[in-house]
């Protein structure tokens, strides 16, 4: 669905994106994060066609960014961080003229325009002014823009900006429900958001590509070898020995360290080999013996995978994972 290939653009000395390359399959929901600075809205305004590469290529949905931006402009929707609103319209009148911007049929007008307000939750206040709204509301009417010609490819920058917490809920779900139907890059500093909603996740920094993959890959692989962290509730410190010796037996394990108590729950980090995944493996063999297994996880978040990749405080003892440009 989105091709990017050595896409860079410059201005005068400055490199703002430097010879990147990702693909995006059609139905995907799509992290796209990086510091203030590493490129991203540049990335965005290229594929949305507010402006030209300097060298490269992008595609989307079939059309190259420039050299077909109105092609392309039809089967996009865009929230910028700074939603594109009226505040001298109202709420239902802009949605209408933005519907009629974007060639929506004037038979499904009204009936788009409806179905539009109750999906972003805005019809409470389809009468009110846009500048009388919360950022919050005003945040909504402006995802609701980016979905009312309902466009092949959603780019959503900060979609949850201002929202309070119920709110960002029903956000994450809406963009969930667009998934499958649409194709998403969705770019946010909350990265916990990122973890609920996207199955791939893109970084950049410095204007360079450092990281591709899907968020498990990324967390998993973050660490020396693929690294699990298991919890199991056992019946007292022999258990714990016996715990810790099974899952050495374990095929594929490089080696066994006990995390933490509390109470009867322990936590054990089990290192495999490179090549190996025994997380399958791992489960049965505590499944198995009779123990109860309660957690099984990465035990990286993808937050340390962020700071390891971008020049945070994880950088010095994490390696690069799978997916990693070097």
């Amino acid at each position: 669905m989105i091709q990017v290939e050595g896409l860079t653009k410059k201005y005068a000395r400055h490199v703002a994106v430097n010879d990147i390359s990702f693909s995006v399959e059609k139905g995907d929901i799509v992290g796209f994060l990086g510091p203030n600075g590493a490129g991203k809205t540049t990335t965005m305004r290229i594929l949305t066609c507010f402006m030209p590469p300097t060298a490269g290529r992008a595609n989307v949905a079939g059309f190259d960014v420039f050299e077909q931006p109105f092609e392309v402009k039809k089967r996009i929707g865009y929230l910028p961080e700074a939603p594109p609103l009226y505040p001298e319209m109202n709420v239902r009148d802009y949605l209408t003229f933005v519907a009629r911007l974007k060639n929506v049929p004037a038979a499904e007008l009204k009936n788009r325009t409806e179905q539009v307000m109750e999906r972003c939750s805005v019809a409470d206040v389809k009468d009110k002014l846009i500048s009388k709204l919360s950022k919050g509301y005003r945040q909504r009417v402006g995802l609701a823009q980016a979905i009312i010609h309902n466009p092949d490819v959603l780019i959503l920058d900060e979609p949850t900006s201002g929202l309070d917490p119920k709110q960002i809920t029903e956000t994450r779900d809406l963009i969930q429900g667009l998934s499958g139907e649409h194709t998403i890059i969705l770019s946010t500093h909350i990265l916990p958001e990122v973890e609920a909603v996207c199955r791939k996740v893109i970084i950049i920094n410095k204007g360079r590509l450092v990281a591709t993959d899907s968020v498990e890959n990324l967390k998993s692989r973050a660490g020396v070898g693929n690294a699990v962290q298991i919890q199991v509730e056992t019946g007292g410190q022999a258990d714990v020995i016996a715990v810790h010796q099974k899952l050495e037996q374990v095929q594929g394990v490089k080696k066994v360290l006990d995390r933490s108590t509390t109470g009867e729950h322990y936590v054990f980090e089990v290192e495999s080999l490179p090549g190996h995944n025994a997380r399958a493996d791992l489960a049965r063999a505590v499944v198995h013996a009779g123990w109860n297994l309660l957690e099984l996880k990465s035990p990286y978040t993808l937050e340390e995978v962020y700071l390891s990749l971008t020049g945070g405080p994880a950088e010095e003892n994490a390696a690069v994972p799978a997916g990693v440009v070097q």
